[in-house]
């Protein structure tokens, strides 16, 4: 099944995986496979339908109230109602990305056709992956009302919002995910070191969208010839010194953490300073800032500062946007609010991806759906130098362990 799926799908589009799956699945006794994916906000589940016409919305499922969303949100295989013991909600994981779920009905569940069905998600989301960045289906798909021109540039640059080894867990997000404008958050591996980054561009238009992706992309280019945290932040400075002159700048944290080890090094420039969760305790972390970049105040040093996180200490990356707009009464969300909805959802043990998921909603809700400002987190979880085995790795970041039952 897997062999001829995966050669079939080589010469396939996204709207033709949902024919090719249940053609391929139904001899091993997978049937009636449906493949939903969540929207850009991971709000709505909405099937993959093969037609490159809009999905109707009555199709759509809610993440939050439903068993498809439930499955979505633990990484965990569901049975669709105790009435239909035939049909499983699947969990859509690429690596750790939540993509969506499936919905498959298998007349006898078995520990076989568990591992099956997790194989089968498995294999979908690889396929998924592979062909949404040139499928404008998908992008339809997951999308809930027009995007505008800055925020459709800038997730094209983003990494996936989510990654993790058996050392770390990424997660990072973005609103308002429609009209995001001068904000942007990176991460990359390399060996046993993990780079992060944050920036924040001046102004909320589409040429705060130019300025960050030019700030990104220096960052990136200077990382990439093994430049160090200082070196770093001054090309990206000397990038928007050509360009714009000093008519634009970017504030930024620029950070490693070496995963075997758990030293962190980071840098401010201009930048609201990371906090680390520890337990139940925050650690305010600081650094002297260096001058935003693209500002010509070149005499300014540029400090790079280090500190040692503990196993299972969260760090946490944000722009002004998360904590400094206001509700209708004038009330910030603040600080001290963001980083007590994070404590408390990491008390409750849920995943990292789906504390950010919720930490969206809550922040929206809070400003009654709209937002002035970006706001962007990016959370690094480390466990530690010895990492967890794939069994505890799994709870984790809310995958469903292997060979365990449904």
């Amino acid at each position: 099944m897997f062999r001829t799926l995966l050669t079939s799908s080589h010469l396939s589009t996204l709207e033709q995986l949902p024919e090719l799956v249940n053609r391929y699945a139904a001899p091993v006794g997978l049937l009636d496979v449906l493949i939903y994916l969540a929207d850009l906000q991971q709000e709505v589940l909405s099937p993959v339908t093969g037609e490159a016409s809009a999905v109707h919305a009555e199709e759509k499922l809610n993440v939050d109230g439903t068993v498809a969303g439930r499955a979505f949100q633990h990484g965990e295989i569901l049975p669709v109602s105790p009435s239909e013991a035939d049909r499983w909600w699947v969990p859509l994981l690429d690596g750790t990305e939540r993509l969506g779920v499936l919905r498959i009905t298998a007349a006898q569940v078995d520990p076989t056709t568990v591992v099956d069905m997790r194989a089968l998600a498995s294999l979908i989301a690889l396929m998924v992956v592979s062909k949404r960045d040139l499928s404008d289906y998908y992008e339809r798909l997951v999308r809930r009302r027009r995007m505008n021109v800055a925020a459709e540039m800038e997730w094209r640059l983003m990494p996936s919002r989510t990654f993790a080894t058996d050392r770390v867990m990424i997660s990072g997000v973005m609103e308002p995910a429609y009209a995001i404008s001068g904000d942007a958050f990176d991460y990359a591996v390399d060996g046993r070191t993990v780079h992060l980054a944050v920036f924040d561009a001046m102004g909320h238009d589409t040429a705060a969208g130019l300025t960050v992706q030019l700030a990104l992309g220096a960052a990136r280019n200077a990382r990439r010839h093994g430049v160090g945290l200082a070196e770093c932040s001054v090309a990206v400075e000397d990038a928007l010194r050509d360009q714009f002159g000093y008519l634009r700048y970017v504030t930024g944290i620029i950070a490693t953490l070496d995963t075997e080890t758990g030293a962190l090094e980071w840098l401010s420039r201009g930048h609201h300073p990371p906090v680390i969760i520890r337990s139940r305790a925050t650690v305010n972390l600081d650094c002297p800032p260096a001058p935003p970049m693209g500002t010509d105040l070149t005499t300014a040093p540029v400090t790079v500062c280090r500190h040692q996180l503990h196993p299972g200490d969260r760090l946490l990356l944000y722009t002004d946007g998360i904590i400094e707009a206001r509700s209708a009464r004038g009330q910030e969300f603040g600080l001290e609010r963001f980083t007590d909805f994070l404590i408390r959802h990491q008390v409750d043990e849920l995943p990292v991806p789906e504390t950010l998921r919720r930490l969206v909603r809550r922040h929206l809700e809070f400003h009654q759906g709209k937002l002035d400002d970006d706001a962007t987190v990016l959370l690094l979880e480390w466990h530690g130098p010895a990492g967890y085995a794939p069994s505890e790795s799994a709870d984790l970041v809310g995958l469903p362990r292997a060979g365990g039952d449904a």
